[in-house]
């Protein structure tokens, strides 16, 4: 008798450990397609945030020949608290230094706002839409979309940092200021790569990360300003290192040149982005890491122009707060305008930025910051008018146009709060501007109204510009975000063609060109008409095209 044998099982291997999975997967094709989007956007405004340096640098020395005309001409000036306000403390008084001293904060503020455009877009902006979700649905990994934000949104930053750093050489500027001015830029733009992150994961709406990310950015103004103006011997100037925008400032391009500072912003970039990813795993797609506020049971919204009105609140809130404080600073330069343009060929340039005005230095100083301000408006203007394409693009307008709203109806009403809005920022910050003014001149009714009237004469040439954001949304929707392009260009040449010596038929393209040198020019009714009816052909040409296309 035999006894059966069982063989030996033979011993199996353990399976193998499958790596871990980041999450990252598919970030390279997301940022393909992000960079896809933003073709236009970032080369664009890389460009025109080099030129505002450059362009700006060759006028100064174009006025100035010497440093001694132009320490006498701007010197007294510089020392302004208002003036600090706004631009912060000048590095230096070399010539250099004089002549980016407007563009070193304000074109760091600019950056920073691309960087937040950028990374909202690409984060928050695509999950309310519901693309991210149809996205996520393939082989995309959780951390992918932040990923492809963050590092579309530092890509922008260092694109427009090597431009200015290079046109800004190559204008004249002293190379070491150059790389100087690119770190304070760089300090900034970081920074609000991560603070934009960190927002789009803490709120559940584009809304919310635009008050969380711009909300921090005027705080961070605000801070520094108060740090920048404060006594010598004052605790308070401590406040200035609190916020990149400070340490930004304290780079100090073209005088000391702080390199070393660029750690602090590279420290903060990287702790915040961080803080995004952290985030992200503690949140839901869709939602955000903070609760929404709950609505009301029954609306009193009765109107899309209403429900429009309801939606933008915020923004305009957040725009005439910003023209109050324009207002009181120019109000508050103007009383020493007198001082600090003796110099024939800072009135000249005066007098072309502001449209060749035949009155005082001080009508000279106001027409051209007005003239400026108008630029403001224009952008609130296209900002109202291309959030139809937004509306659009998410399948909210669609909802809407299933009841009886019809779709040039609800085109009028971002139209007409359009139009509102920047007749309101321009009477807010010309009344706030005369107000200050007045009580140092002694006729603060008769001030008051001169530059309201010179800010009202601007509102047509900010309504054409409306007009053609209208009209590339209507016609080819696809090219809405060209309306922000055609403002460059209209800024361009209404501002700085005549310092640039561009051929008249170039400068008659912009409708800022034709605007009147108030306050102290004559008031030209022709051209203000005849702009007028330009916007109201435009926008009812952009408001056909809307009626016969399809909408989505």
């Amino acid at each position: 008798m035999t006894t059966a044998t069982t063989a030996p099982r033979p011993i199996e291997s353990p399976p193998p450990r499958r790596p871990l999975d980041p999450g990252l997967t598919g970030t390279t094709s997301l940022l393909r397609l992000a960079a896809r989007r933003d073709r236009v956007l970032i080369p664009a405004s890389a460009l025109g945030l080099a030129a505002f340096v450059a362009l700006s640098a060759q006028a100064t020395f174009a006025l100035f020949p010497d440093l001694a005309s132009a320490q006498a001409s701007m010197a007294p000036t510089l020392a302004n608290p208002a003036l600090v306000a706004m631009y912060g403390p000048i590095s230096s008084l070399g010539l250099d230094s004089i002549a980016t001293f407007k563009s070193v904060l304000l074109g760091g503020v600019f950056l920073g706002l691309l960087a937040y455009v950028v990374v909202r877009r690409h984060t928050r902006t695509e999950e309310e839409t519901g693309r991210l979700e149809l996205l996520g649905a393939g082989v995309v990994g959780r951390r992918a979309a932040l990923a492809s934000a963050v590092v579309l949104g530092t890509s922008a930053v260092l694109l427009t940092v090597v431009l200015t750093v290079g046109w800004s050489i190559g204008v004249g500027l002293n190379p070491a200021g150059s790389v100087a001015l690119g770190v304070c830029w760089l300090i900034i733009g970081l920074s609000w790569v991560g603070v934009t992150a960190v927002a789009a994961q803490l709120t559940s709406s584009t809304r919310g990360t635009a008050a969380w990310s711009l909300g921090a950015l005027a705080v961070a103004f605000l801070v520094r300003a108060v740090g920048d103006t404060a006594a010598s011997d004052s605790p308070a100037r401590f406040l200035s290192w609190l916020t990149p925008l400070g340490w930004g400032v304290k780079v100090s391009p073209y005088g000391e040149n702080r390199y070393w500072l660029v750690l602090l912003g590279i420290a903060l970039y990287v702790a915040l982005v961080a803080v995004a990813f952290a985030l992200l795993e503690r949140r839901d797609l869709g939602s955000g890491v903070l609760p929404s506020r709950a609505g009301h049971d029954r609306s009193t919204i009765a109107s899309p122009g209403a429900l429009t009105l309801r939606l933008v609140r915020g923004t305009l809130v957040g725009w005439v707060v910003a023209y109050v404080v324009l207002g009181l600073v120019l109000g508050s330069i103007a009383r020493s305008v007198e001082t600090f343009v003796d110099s024939p060929a800072v009135a000249d340039m005066l007098k072309a930025l502001g449209g060749g005005v035949a009155g005082s230095v001080t009508d000279l100083f106001f027409a051209t910051e007005l003239h400026f301000a108008a630029i403001g408006a224009s952008a609130l203007a296209i900002a109202l008018v291309t959030r139809m394409h937004t509306e659009e693009t998410t399948s909210r307008l669609e909802a809407l146009l299933a009841t009886p709203v019809r779709r040039v109806g609800w085109a009028l009403g971002h139209l007409g709060i359009a139009v509102a809005a920047s007749a309101l920022v321009m009477v807010v910050g010309a009344v706030v501007a005369g107000v200050v003014h007045g009580a140092d001149s002694g006729d603060i009714g008769g001030t008051v109204g001169r530059l309201t009237g010179a800010g009202l004469s601007t509102l047509p040439a900010v309504w054409v510009t409306m007009a053609v954001a209208m009209l590339l949304y209507g016609a080819l929707p696809r090219f809405t975000g060209l309306a922000w392009a055609v403002l460059i260009l209209f800024l361009v040449l209404g501002e700085f063609g005549d310092l640039l010596n561009l051929p008249g038929w170039l400068l008659d393209l912009s409708p800022f060109t034709h605007l009147p040198g108030l306050p102290g020019g004559t008031l030209q009714w022709p051209p203000l008409v005849g702009l007028t009816l330009v916007a109201v052909a435009v926008g009812a040409a952009g408001l056909a095209a809307l009626r016969r296309r399809d909408v989505g």
